[in-house]
């Protein structure tokens, strides 16, 4: 099996040093980037099966490079993970709702780092073997394009969204509460806020309308029969 390949976006050089001799222990592939600029032409050239993005940078913050990978359509739908200083909420929120998969702050241990890296890439593979398509109302969500479609519209969300919608819609008329929605689209090991799911879910309803999501007060969501 070919070795799983990591991109390591970060200005500390004594960081990204740590990260290369510890990520390469455990059998990944590493490719360093000292600023953003350098990381999506990386990304774009080696196509890594993982993105560790740093917040703060010169010239161009990881939320920049962030919303950049996520419009391009050759490497859109690979994982990233945000590992940072910046430990505030809003952040956290900010992160996640412009497509990253996961938001951890420093300082944390190699060991759980890698758990997380090893837990989010598994999840990956999971989604991947997903049912190609789903149907309910006059949506289609299709998977091989990662698109959903609407009569004649598409619609490209980003993965996070896609993947909420295709949840809900694959229990469609279940109503499933926010930390469930967390555990099997974030990952039960990733530490998110419920307020995520929700700013997931406005997002949704303004691309696609608001009769498709129902809310269920105290409790959670549900896809509509």
């Amino acid at each position: 099996m070919a070795k799983k390949s990591i991109l390591v976006v970060d200005d500390e050089h004594d960081l990204l040093d740590l990260l290369e001799y510890n990520l390469k222990k455990e059998g990944f592939k590493v490719y360093l980037a000292d600023n953003g600029e350098k990381g999506i032409a990386l990304a774009q050239k080696h196509q890594p099966d993982l993105v560790l993005l740093d917040v703060m940078m010169p010239k161009m913050s990881g939320f920049e490079v962030c919303e950049a990978l996520r419009q391009d359509a050759e490497i859109k739908r690979l994982p990233i993970i945000f590992l940072t200083a910046k430990d505030d909420e809003a952040s956290e929120v900010e992160g996640l709702t412009i497509g990253a998969d996961d938001y951890i702050t420093k300082p944390i241990s190699t060991v759980k780092l890698v758990t997380r890296i090893k837990a989010l890439l598994r999840r990956y593979e999971d989604t991947e073997q997903a049912e190609d398509q789903l149907k309910a109302h006059d949506l289609v969500i299709d998977r091989d394009r990662y698109v959903v479609v609407r009569g004649a519209e598409e619609f490209q969300l980003p993965r996070k969204e896609f993947e909420l919608l295709y949840f809900l819609m694959s229990r469609q008329g279940k109503v499933l509460d926010r930390q469930t929605l967390l555990n099997k689209v974030w990952g039960d090991n990733i530490y998110v806020v419920d307020r995520t799911v929700d700013v997931h879910i406005r997002k949704i309803r303004e691309k696609l309308g608001e009769g498709y999501i129902e809310t269920i007060k105290g409790v959670g969501y549900r896809f509509r029969e």
